[in-house]
């Protein structure tokens, strides 16, 4: 039996609502307290500089009374198997998934989440590479990872900060929208989540549902795009 239990949101700050994570901290709070965490392991490489990284980590989950630390000061693998639950923060998701491959973390990572139950929270870049894969990440490849391949806690990809095209827009590019269905026209592609800012992707076990401020869009190969709500329970993807 599968004993994930993810939070995966789609952003780490939402205009209106705070500073860093502020927007989730109760969903954040819940799922740790629930789990009895007391120490939360925080990846940081989706960005350069880890340091500068973990005190803003910090900050937020010191407030809710978690202490946070960073594997980036410790041995990786041996952080990982002690781990009592695991934040990936956003950035750059090919740094992110190239520092996770070189480090041998992929496998640990699914292993310790899919099999033992440890919770996992991702944040942008984090829920990107929590995905089947990173092939709709809208960061630049400034790096390239071995494989676009990612922890596949979940069975299909996440659209992170998806965004509508605005009503009456001069805009003339191509949309978020436009570059997804490119996707979905290759052979091996999957099913995207777009997750607009604000909306979290909560999954326990073989259930999936659409939590934080703000919904989705839904991307099925063959199938025309769906509003995805706040409160939608779309466990059927894990399937």
């Amino acid at each position: 039996m599968v004993k994930r239990q993810l939070l995966l949101l789609s952003s780490s700050r939402v205009h209106g609502y705070g500073g860093f994570l502020e927007y989730a901290s109760n969903d954040i709070c819940n799922i740790l307290t629930d789990n009895n965490v007391s120490t939360v392991l925080f990846i940081p490489y989706a960005k350069r500089n880890h340091e500068e990284y973990l005190r803003l980590a910090e900050k937020p989950f010191k407030k809710w009374g978690f202490h946070i630390a960073s594997i980036h000061t410790q041995d990786p693998q041996k952080a990982i198997q002690e781990a009592e639950a695991i934040f990936i923060g956003g950035g750059n998701t090919f740094r992110l998934l190239k520092t996770l491959y070189e480090l041998d973390l992929v496998k640990a990572i699914n292993k310790r989440v899919l099999e033992e139950g440890v919770p996992y929270i991702g944040s942008s870049a984090g829920s990107n590479v929590a995905t089947r894969s990173i092939h709709t990440t809208n960061d630049m490849p400034i790096v390239w990872p071995p494989s676009l391949s990612a922890l596949n806690l979940v069975p299909f990809c996440i659209n992170p900060h998806f965004q509508d095209n605005p009503e009456n827009s001069t805009h003339m590019g191509e949309t978020r929208e436009d570059r997804i269905l490119d996707y979905q026209e290759e052979p091996d592609s999957s099913t995207v989540l777009g997750l607009r800012e604000g909306a979290t992707l909560y999954v326990k076990d073989n259930q999936a549902v659409i939590k934080g401020i703000h919904g989705g869009r839904l991307y099925i190969r063959g199938a025309e795009p769906k509003e995805i709500k706040v409160g939608s329970d779309i466990s059927y993807l894990l399937q």
